[in-house]
């Protein structure tokens, strides 16, 4: 069972009022959406993330939240259990991981969303009319980073300007995806690297963006460099799209992390 949450911190989340909705004639209704955190050694992560949930869950939207883990070492179990979370164990691949959650997920709809990723003011009404309006289609959120530098405003820039031009939003911009259409294109692929990219391409064109921007660290990206890791990121896409073996992509993502 699914609880609110009051006050999340890396160390400790408050939370209690189990998960129910009812409509304007006070008639139980079925929660649609399952939401799906991939994780490891996420706790400070699910401090940002988890809190934005309290609105889903007033407004009768979210059925469950499974956190799919490859094997944390810090709080981020505890905090799990804490909010009565459903949790999924297995290897460490985050294509793994996504496609885990979603086989335990019970709802008609997943929203996968990242750990360090925040949902903006007003995103369960978004997600409400999109599943009335376009249940035939995914969606994802604009991109937008906690920090305000200019390196940030770039990044999401681009990253905004790639998923509209090309479908390609990556995952720190969460994918709202039914059920039946995330198995009719056979799920994320279980890979390490680039599965984000791979489900865009497999929906082909059946993606439509959300009116409002999700927030994400950017921390990553102030520890390498703004420029630096953009190029890097955007060099490991256009490998993979040219046919590179995304375990081989992901080797070497972590060994230029490893130098910077």
């Amino acid at each position: 069972m699914l609880r609110l949450i009051f006050d999340c911190s890396p160390s400790r989340c408050v939370c209690n009022i189990g998960l129910s909705s009812r409509d304007n004639r006070g008639n139980a209704m079925r929660a649609a959406v399952s939401v799906v955190i991939p994780t490891w050694n996420a706790a400070e992560g699910l401090a940002r993330s988890l809190p934005s949930l309290m609105e889903g869950l007033q407004a009768g939207v979210i059925r469950e939240l499974i956190v799919s883990d490859a094997g944390s070492e810090d709080q981020t179990l505890q905090i799990a259990e804490e909010v009565g979370a459903r949790v999924v164990r297995g290897a460490p691949s985050r294509g793994g991981q996504l496609r885990r959650g979603a086989d335990a997920a019970t709802g008609d709809w997943v929203l996968f969303l990242h750990a360090d990723t925040e949902l903006p003011e007003g995103w369960s009404d978004a997600v409400a009319a999109h599943l009335e309006m376009h249940p035939a289609s995914a969606a994802y959120f604009k991109l937008s980073f906690s920090e305000r530098s200019l390196g940030a405003r770039w990044t999401a820039g681009w990253a905004n300007l790639r998923s509209r031009l090309f479908g390609l939003p990556y995952g720190d911009q969460a994918l709202l995806i039914s059920r039946a259409l995330y198995y009719q294109i056979g799920g994320y692929p279980d890979q390490p690297l680039m599965e984000d990219v791979a489900i865009a391409r497999a929906l082909n064109g059946q993606l439509r963006a959300m009116p409002l921007s999700v927030r994400t660290s950017g921390a990553k990206y102030v520890q390498t460099g703004w420029l630096r890791r953009g190029r890097r990121n955007l060099w490991l896409l256009l490998r993979y799209l040219c046919g590179a073996d995304p375990h081989v992509l992901a080797q070497d993502y972590q060994r230029s992390g490893r130098r910077s």
